[in-house]
């Protein structure tokens, strides 16, 4: 047996002195001593007393030695657990507790608030700074630099990554090393990345996005990345000419549009931007091409699937879809009360099934079986719809449509036209509770920066546009809209903030 997640992504590097992460201080770490440098970690966690399948759990910010602590649990056998550094004590807690991690790294500035979480969940405590400072990186430093890679195979625990929970708690979404391996070998392909690809790297590495889309496709392909801390627009444009490709959620591009040394000559050396996270507005795809000649590629996925759909690399790629299956992918759309597939054109609810979709939620048995159905479809959440082309479209959260008086409102639908508005930078509609209708839409208008929007006109334009029992009762302006890390609006938030609109 062998360890096929290792030895796809990192044991094809072992000893080579190619390229892997070039680092803001101008140093480039070579793909053999990442490798090296994820044998010592990986020796170093084993001596913490941990076993393969015990869980690792991280909170600390983007490093070297961060990502090749990815590398040292899949080598070692162990699951890798990475956490927002954001996260506070309590929160942590939970995620220690519930995964019944054996070993908690943490930054040395937080060591002294989560001893004692990693005390009461029975965890060890190690620390580590993105310096390459703390006791695991003292321990590791002793270590020899190779270790024996522990045999898995494609149904072995190789991550945990725990949902946003939005809608109560954080559920553990188990991924197995083929959920990875297959989805990252899919985008590589499909993306057409090769060992002369350079990216830029500027995304979080707690989420699947930089974590198992970006690093991965990076490592299977065997090229290299400017691995950057985090998002600094005047560090991307004075890289950009030295790389061929970049990976963002929609405010990167947003920031990018909005700087004046980012022009044209800036992109020529690059061949492929790519979007994700959030839905990215089909007014910032527009811009950007207008700009640059290239258009961004615009693609959807989950924490609990990775990537689902993309558009193509070659053929068009459409603002407003999320593109085709992938191609080891099945998705359909179904009948939110009976299950049933819908014919094309109809919104409904998004399923999936594939290579790349995960084991289940960790000690959550009815949660797993509410989503994963016995035919291995996942219930995404997500509603949409797969146009004349095939194309798919997201139109929103399952639980973001707005039942009002009997009738289905969906948000994106609203969303569009008020997007379009004069003075409007963009939207978000939610249902609030209402007395008499059950719910009612509500608006929330984030307002462009050389424009007020005019409240009163737009819900004219509205009325013209829409049924009356669409229309908003009620729209709001404010500076900008809630976000979360990733860049997806947090809706939940405006629910909480304007709940008591319509019962006041």
């Amino acid at each position: 047996m062998a360890n096929p997640l290792y030895d796809a992504l990192f044991g094809q590097h072992a000893g080579a002195n190619t390229p892997f992460l070039h680092l803001p201080d101008g140093t480039t770490v070579s793909h053999g001593a990442f490798i090296n440098r994820a044998a010592q970690l990986a020796a170093t966690i084993k001596a913490c007393g941990l076993q393969p399948g015990d869980r690792v759990a991280l909170q600390i910010d983007k490093s070297v030695d961060a990502l090749a602590l990815y590398a040292a649990c899949v080598q070692g056998g162990f699951v890798f657990l990475p956490l927002n550094p954001a996260y506070m004590p309590a929160e942590v807690d939970y995620f220690v507790s519930n995964s019944g991690a054996k070993l908690l790294i943490c930054d040395p500035a937080k060591a002294a608030t989560l001893t004692s979480v990693a005390q009461q969940a029975g965890a060890a405590l190690e620390t580590l700074d993105t310096q390459g400072g703390g006791t695991l990186a003292s321990r590791a430093a002793t270590m020899p630099e190779e270790f024996e890679t522990v045999d898995r195979d494609g149904e072995d625990l190789a991550a945990f990554l725990y949902t946003s929970g939005t809608t109560g708690r954080s559920k553990g979404a188990m991924m197995t090393q083929t959920n990875l391996l297959s989805n990252g070998q899919t985008l590589k392909n499909l993306w057409r990345f090769t060992r002369d690809d350079v990216l830029l790297h500027a995304l979080p590495i707690f989420h699947t996005h930089g974590l198992f889309v970006a690093t991965n496709v990076m490592l299977l392909s065997g090229g290299s990345m400017f691995f950057l801390p985090k998002l600094d627009v005047d560090q991307l444009i004075s890289l950009m000419p030295r790389a061929t490709a970049m990976m963002g959620v929609p405010t990167f591009y947003t920031r990018l549009l909005d700087h004046p040394g980012f022009t044209k000559a800036v992109t020529e050396n690059m061949r492929l931007f790519i979007s994700g996270s959030a839905p990215l507005l089909a007014e910032t795809h527009k811009a950007f091409e207008a700009l640059t000649g290239h258009r961004i590629l615009e693609r959807y996925g989950m924490t609990e699937t990775n990537m689902n759909t993309s558009n193509p690399y070659d053929g068009p790629r459409r603002a407003g879809t999320v593109g085709l299956p992938l191609p080891d992918v099945e998705l359909k759309v179904t009948d939110l009360e009976t299950g049933a597939d819908l014919p094309q054109g109809e919104i409904g609810m998004i399923e999936v099934r594939g290579p790349n979709v995960f084991k289940g939620y960790w000690k959550m048995p009815e949660k797993t079986a509410a989503e994963l159905r016995e035919n291995g479809f996942l219930i995404t959440g997500d509603l949409g719809l797969i146009d004349d082309q095939g194309y798919v479209q997201i139109i929103g959260r399952g639980k973001d449509l707005i039942i009002s008086g009997g009738y289905n409102i969906y948000p994106k639908e609203l969303e569009v036209i008020l997007d379009e508005m004069p003075g409007v930078l963009e939207s978000a509609v939610i249902g609030l509770p209402h007395g008499d209708l059950g719910e009612a839409p509500f608006a929330v208008l984030a307002r462009a920066a050389d424009k007020e929007p005019d409240v009163a006109a737009i819900q004219i334009a509205l009325s013209s546009q829409l049924a009356r029992f669409k229309c908003p009762r009620k729209i709001v302006v404010v500076d900008a809209l809630p976000r979360n890390t990733m860049g997806k609006v947090q809706k939940n938030i405006l629910r909480e903030t304007y709940s008591d609109t319509f019962n006041a």
